[in-house]
């Protein structure tokens, strides 16, 4: 039987910092309008198969309109660049949460090694 993953007891969207707060029983943790972004679960940032992911660049300013419930087991998380196609599973959202560091250090050795930025820098693609 696999262990349930657990819910956050409380989720805040705080505007004015673009942050997105969510309450587990070992903590809280904010997640930036601009790490939940570029981590979306959509198939626009992840693909439609492996290795088709879309990096994600100039998102720093970007932030969180919305946030809606989809059915008991996500969230869907609007964005002011139009973006809300992704589902956030509360399993993907705790991930999220409490591998924050090693999942931001990640996309930012992936944008220095396109020789992207997250201030909106353009690259060409080839």
């Amino acid at each position: 039987m696999a262990d349930e993953v657990p819910l956050p007891t409380d989720i805040r969207l705080h505007m004015k910092s673009r942050t997105l707060e969510l309450v587990y029983a070992d903590g809280s943790f904010e997640l930036t309008a601009e790490f939940l972004r570029v981590h979306s679960p959509s198939a626009e940032v992840r693909g439609h198969g492996i290795g088709q992911g879309v990096l994600q660049t100039g998102k720093k300013h970007v932030g969180i309109k919305g946030v809606e419930p989809s059915g008991n087991y996500a969230l869907k998380i609007i964005f002011d660049d139009g973006h809300d196609s992704g589902l956030y599973t509360w399993e993907y959202l705790h991930d999220l949460a409490h591998d924050q560091k090693t999942y931001w250090d990640k996309y930012l050795a992936e944008l220095e090694a396109a020789g992207a930025s997250r201030d909106g820098g353009l690259i060409a693609r080839g």
